[in-house]
């Protein structure tokens, strides 16, 4: 049973052992988890506003993330999101759960709009994010707080209405 979870220290490792063989192996992108400083202190980047980070849970072991960072101006960056490929895909529904508890957080707290950057290389992670509502947008639609990554080629937005 897949159980999503707030981000506690004691999850740090699990989430760098999801995040860096996707990046570095499964997609061949050269990114150390040096160069993430974000990874080394999840709680102070990206727990305070409106941001937080989640975790999928499979008996007890990391096997999904997702993060928001607060950008102001009731805006969101989307971040990490990230799925071990064995959870992937409608039997586990990991990336479908991680969003949907990210965007109840963002109803939450007023999130008015969510914006993500991401490589060119995650052809399945576009797919997924047009699927769910986001809309490809040029980066100089991105607000000028955005966090863009060096590795970030394509660009998303959200709008997020009230309840």
């Amino acid at each position: 049973m897949i159980k999503i979870s707030q981000f506690a220290p004691q999850h740090a490792k699990g989430v760098i052992d999801v995040i860096l063989p996707i990046q570095q192996l499964e997609f061949g992108i050269p990114i150390s988890l040096e160069a993430q400083p974000d990874l080394q202190d999840i709680t102070a980047f990206y727990q305070k506003g409106s941001g937080n980070f989640w975790v999928a849970l499979a008996n007890g072991n990391v096997v999904g993330t997702v993060a928001l960072v607060d950008i102001g101006m009731n805006q969101v960056a989307l971040r990490k999101m990230f799925v071990n490929s064995l959870y992937r895909g409608a039997e586990y529904s990991v990336a479908k759960r991680l969003l949907e508890t990210l965007l109840q957080w963002c109803h939450e707290h007023g999130v008015k709009e969510i914006f993500l950057g991401t490589t060119s290389k995650f052809l399945a992670a576009h797919k997924f994010y047009e699927k769910n509502a986001f809309h490809e947008i040029d980066r100089s639609q991105l607000p000028s707080s955005f966090p863009v990554m060096v590795v970030d080629t394509k660009f998303y937005s959200r709008a997020l209405s009230s309840i």
